[in-house]
């Protein structure tokens, strides 16, 4: 994919030892976590995601899965994120990785420095022109969903639809290749909401499902496979947690043994 949108990786450091960044995810092929962490240190480096979801879709077409755990244990709160491999079909694999194993630069805190300074970016005077008028150009009441992304793809888009079991579009974000973005259609404006393209493209039109689409309850089952896969759900919201809430609960959990054993 550097080689198709004319990226240039960076080459030092622990850069260096991410590499061959922007390929997918290929679960069979072994070394998952490197693999992913790879794809996630690439992502953030080559593109500006202004939000989770943003972040999310991008990471998604690399086959990484990712879910923030937020929550409190004990009256204490946590916030930590949780990484996993996907197949191309979109369901996940394997055992999934906290953040904390991977670095600390790709964890939640890390990740909420990134989308402000990428909002921040595309706040800038023409940042997202060239993507705006991309799109409008593309646009058309004579095309197909899928001539559509053709054209854009053409440009070095993708355009990443989410629709519901009925076929109607409820979402869409833009990958600007070229340019290192990722926005959804409303942050273009809303005469690129998804309830513009809904209405431009309905869902009355015969076309096979592309594999970028994916239904709200399909996509929801499938992460929620991802998170489950080698945990218990106690461990699962437990085990994720970027933060000491989980050793200070263990703490307490042996005070209290020691001083039954006392009595």
């Amino acid at each position: 994919m550097e080689h198709k949108y004319n990226l240039h990786p960076a080459v030092k450091g622990q850069e260096q030892a991410d590499a061959p960044g922007f390929r997918k995810v290929n679960y069979k092929a072994g070394n998952v976590k490197q693999q992913i962490s790879s794809v996630i240190r690439s992502c953030l480096r080559h593109y500006r995601c202004s939000s989770y979801g943003e972040l999310r879709t991008l990471l998604e077409a690399f086959n990484v899965s990712i879910e923030e755990r937020t929550g409190t244990v004990d009256g204490r709160s946590y916030a930590g994120i949780v990484y996993g491999a996907m197949t191309d079909d979109g369901y996940g694999i394997g055992t999934p990785f906290k953040s904390s194993k991977i670095g600390k630069d790709i964890g939640y805190k890390a990740l909420q420095a990134y989308y402000a300074k990428s909002k921040e970016k595309l706040k800038e005077p023409d940042a997202l022109d060239h993507l705006r008028h991309t799109v409008k150009d593309a646009m058309s009441p004579y095309n197909t969903r899928d001539e559509f992304r053709q054209r854009l793809e053409a440009d070095g888009i993708d355009a990443i639809l989410r629709i519901n079991p009925t076929g109607r579009i409820y979402g869409i974000t833009f990958i600007d290749h070229n340019a290192g973005i990722v926005a959804n259609g409303s942050v273009l404006g809303k005469e690129l909401s998804a309830r513009v393209f809904n209405e431009l493209f309905p869902a009355s039109q015969k076309e096979e499902p592309h594999p970028v689409e994916q239904h709200a309850e399909q996509k929801g089952e499938q992460r929620s496979h991802t998170a489950k896969s080698g945990f218990g759900i106690v461990d699962t919201i437990l085990d994720l947690a970027d933060t000491q809430a989980y050793e200070e609960q263990q703490r307490q959990i042996q005070r209290r043994k020691k001083r039954r054993l006392c009595k």
